[in-house]
């Protein structure tokens, strides 16, 4: 029996096939450049890797992509010989607090957050449908990346606005990349030989998209992001924080409108706006003042939420990297470890290997490399469903 994972992204599609119980992997497709006149369709299998460039115009096309690679490969006959479909879904507002399976009902609240998360849960939508229509027997589950972060206290997840505002329209921090967070936390758990409802734990899931994490006996209690994924830490597009006030002046002042905010701040902002580089490692490759400075404000945003979630925990067993930029740049590590006190210590040999432990022996914190793997959270939150439902089969 088989499980499949998709991870659906605006021009995007991940696909991961497990063999049902063991999880064992057995293929990993991904999708890049969809609707652009290139796309580039890699395949891992255990026979291999390979990567095909052709032209994908949409979802549908990319999972029937997806369905002929599997078919020719003789990994799996066809969509209609899947037991299980699991789907990430990025803003569960607060409907979904677990995983679920979907409904018309469910269908209907993940569509009414699209404004919450327009590039994410409308691209989540599709793969849903698409999927459904495919494999219209096997069972369907979202996993939601807001979902980890329902542990966060009232205090930590409300806003200082008029209560209204939570009461009527439910805006709060929601928090995001919940299943990078969960697993990483679990497999920090195995390296330290412990409980993870055992650990204090800050995660860093450092990418294009970057948000800090809060764990306290397993638990998460803050994060960066908040009501959208714009919030938090310098991503590479996106701002991070920043005073609300800006937003009216734009408007007042500058005479920009709505749609031309939401732009500027998500797509034209972070480490792009300041250099015109998004893509951290071709920023540090270049010698210029702007992108100098790109650097280190992302590197000292990261190290003030370090400083805060130390204050909140109290006690920090660990501070994890993860993501595109946690896992592999060891230069971006070793600006946010280096000077920041606390007892930390850096190992700068263990760093450039950009994995496992990166702390020196006298560190009072240990300090790990982990890679995520957010569609294998995924199957895993997806099997405990399944086991709260004995009574459904596959």
């Amino acid at each position: 029996m088989k499980i499949a994972v998709i991870n659906a992204g605006s021009s995007s599609i991940k696909f991961k096939l497990y063999r049902h119980h063991t999880l064992e992997l057995l293929a990993h497709i991904h999708i890049e450049k969809i609707g652009e006149d290139c796309s580039t369709v890699t395949l891992k299998s255990l026979d291999g890797e390979k990567v095909l460039d052709t032209v994908i115009r949409d979802h549908q096309e990319g999972l029937e992509q997806i369905g002929s690679l599997l078919a020719e490969e003789d990994i799996l006959e066809d969509f209609f010989s899947l037991d299980l479909l699991a789907h990430r879904v990025v803003h569960g507002g607060e409907y979904f607090r677990e995983a679920t399976f979907i409904t018309e009902d469910v269908i209907g609240k993940i569509a009414s957050l699209i404004p919450l998360a327009p590039l994410h849960n409308r691209a989540n939508l599709e793969g849903i449908r698409i999927s459904m229509q495919k494999a219209p027997k096997a069972a369907q589950i979202a996993v939601f990346d807001t979902a980890f972060h329902e542990t966060m206290p009232k205090e930590a997840f409300m806003y200082a606005l008029k209560h209204s505002m939570y009461d009527e329209h439910k805006i709060r921090r929601y928090g995001f990349h919940g299943s990078s967070h969960a697993y990483v936390l679990g497999e920090a758990a195995k390296f330290l030989g412990k409980e993870a409802n055992e650990l204090n734990v800050i995660t860093l899931h450092l990418g294009n998209g970057s948000s800090a994490c809060a764990i306290e006996k397993g638990k998460s209690i803050d994060t960066s992001m908040g009501f959208t994924p714009l919030e938090g830490l310098v991503m590479g597009t996106r701002s991070g924080d920043i005073d609300p006030a800006v937003v009216l002046y734009m408007q007042r002042v500058l005479g920009m409108s709505v749609d031309e905010v939401d732009r500027i701040l998500n797509e034209e902002s972070g480490l792009a706006g300041i250099c015109g580089i998004k893509d951290v490692r071709t920023i540090l490759e270049q010698e210029d003042e702007a992108s100098r400075l790109a650097i280190d404000m992302m590197v000292r945003r990261i190290k003030k939420y370090i400083g805060a979630y130390m204050a909140l925990l109290g006690h920090v067993d660990a501070i994890v990297f993860t993501g595109g930029i946690g896992e592999n740049s060891a230069v971006i590590r070793r600006k946010v470890l280096e000077d920041i006190g606390f007892g930390i210590v850096l190992d700068r040999e263990k760093n450039a290997y950009n994995a496992g432990s990166i702390s020196a022996s006298q560190s009072s914190i240990a300090l790990l490399v982990i890679p995520t793997d957010e569609e294998l959270e995924i199957a895993k939150e997806s099997l405990k469903l399944l086991e709260k439902n004995k009574n459904m089969t596959i």
